[in-house]
């Protein structure tokens, strides 16, 4: 077995780290404030088919060989912690504010069904069975069976008890160099960029909103409700803790605090599609940084004999995590980790003075 440095504390980086551990390897992870970074801001859909984006079909089979393995890895998390993750799996609705939105949700699903993914054309009055708090003027609805969703705050931190029930050590401090150990993770988000050159990091920017259901709403929602409001996506997203997400802007405007134009833009759409939202409490707004790369494609891989990227996940950082932890093990312990992984190869958009 190896010893292993895993830098990172966002969840790539936990999950990381716990699955290693539990395979046997001596594990050292290094964060100075472990999941304070996007994964504290971050929605936590599992959600590969409603997230799939026109021509990025590259990342299909990433999307979904990771939701395939997200049971696994909860198994495993299970394993060493008591702590919720605040999974859920009922599924999500895809809802259609206007016409042209229902023109928009039907070519998706037509490019979804196209891709072999599951998605299945409701009436509004089905929809409304599932969810009764749905306005009742919408235009389209589709429901999205295989979608699931973890909280990503309760998922660190049942993680980061896990790590410390398995014995890993936690160095609660910043990597200036690639640290000295037999093998190294750098799965630090953003920050991987300043360790090894090559790595074409920008960090986008999302707007998201937490909401207090009262009493007598709740529950406001059982599932993840997406829509399209006049062409703008949005999404709600119901916790096991009673709180409901709203989110998300993408911005690369270098502004990392909420928007007011944002958060008013957030609300009066959710609100188009569940009115119920003007009754909720607010309780607040935050903004994270995702680290996108030009082709907004994971880096994955190995780097040499010492050292492993995984970074740039961008908008898919909590659904891919189980893929990146998986991976991760296969490639420390020099396997064949089951999915071609050429088109995150972590020097691919390096210059050729950077990596001879």
């Amino acid at each position: 077995m190896s010893s292993v440095t895993v830098v990172g504390g966002g969840l790539v980086g936990l999950a990381t780290a716990v699955r290693l551990a539990d395979a046997g390897h001596a594990v050292t992870l290094m964060d100075p404030d472990p999941a304070s970074g996007a994964t504290h801001h971050a929605g936590g859909m599992l959600a590969p088919v409603a997230e799939v984006i026109y021509r990025q079909e590259a990342l299909f089979p990433l999307m979904l060989r990771s939701a395939a393995l997200y049971p696994g890895l909860l198994r495993v998390v299970d394993k060493h912690t008591d702590l919720p993750t605040g999974y859920r799996t009922e599924g999500t609705l895809v809802l259609a504010a206007d016409r042209a939105d229902a023109a928009h949700l039907a070519q998706l699903s037509e490019y979804q069904s196209a891709n072999g993914m599951e998605v299945e054309r409701l009436t509004l009055r089905a929809a409304r069975k599932l969810e009764p708090a749905l306005s009742p003027q919408l235009a389209g609805a589709v429901h999205i069976p295989g979608d699931h969703q973890v909280n990503p705050r309760m998922f660190a931190a049942a993680l980061l008890d896990a790590l410390n029930n398995l014995g890993v050590v936690i160095r609660r401090e910043h990597a200036t160099t690639i640290p000295d150990d037999e093998q190294v993770v750098l799965a630090n988000g953003l920050g991987a960029a300043a360790l090894h050159p090559g790595l074409q990091l920008r960090p986008v920017y999302g707007d998201i909103l937490r909401l207090g259901v009262p009493d007598h709403l709740a529950p406001l929602l059982t599932r993840v409700v997406r829509g399209f409001v006049e062409d703008r996506a949005v999404y709600l997203i119901p916790r096991t803790d009673g709180t409901l997400a709203i989110g998300a802007t993408s911005r690369e405007d270098d502004r990392p605090v909420p928007r007011a134009g944002a958060v008013h833009d957030l609300l009066r759409d959710a609100t188009r599609l569940v009115p119920g939202i003007g009754e909720c409490d607010f309780l607040e707004a935050t903004t994270g940084a995702r680290p996108g790369t030009p082709d907004d494609l994971p880096y994955l891989g190995r780097v040499d004999d010492q050292l492993i990227i995984s970074t740039g996940y961008f908008r898919h950082g909590i659904l891919l995590t189980a893929l990146a932890a998986e991976a991760t093990l296969a490639l420390v312990e020099r396997r064949d980790p089951g999915l071609d992984l050429h088109a995150c190869a972590p020097h691919r958009h390096a210059t050729q003075k950077e990596h001879p």
